[in-house]
């Protein structure tokens, strides 16, 4: 595993909530890394409280976020170490209230 894979397996293991994005969660730079921090606030998260990456100013890391996952696309959302999906996935299991019960201990407990 090279190093910047190394840094992102860490960020992954160390955080709950963790979005690979273009931004930031108060600033997002692209509609799907924005909806992505749309979807999480309407799951009851507190968007403070989400671990956020911006991978427009690191590019390896995104680079290699699409290598670590498999997934072709930014934003990714990792929730307790699992990857979950982008927007679109993010979506469809918001929509079906699945995605509320993978936030669901990380959302009781923010704020």
């Amino acid at each position: 595993m090279s190093d910047v894979q190394q840094r992102i397996d860490q960020l992954v293991k160390s955080n709950d909530v963790l979005l690979f994005m273009k931004g930031s969660a108060s600033f997002p730079m692209c509609g799907f890394s924005g909806r992505a921090i749309q979807i999480l606030k309407a799951c009851g998260v507190d968007p403070r409280a989400v671990a956020t990456v911006n991978v427009l100013e690191d590019d390896e890391i995104r680079q290699a976020i699409k290598d670590y996952s498999n997934w072709p696309t930014i934003p990714q959302l990792y929730v307790r170490g699992e990857f979950i999906g982008g927007s679109d996935i993010m979506m469809e299991m918001y929509q079906s209230g699945e995605l509320q019960q993978v936030l669901g201990s990380t959302a009781g407990t923010q704020g």
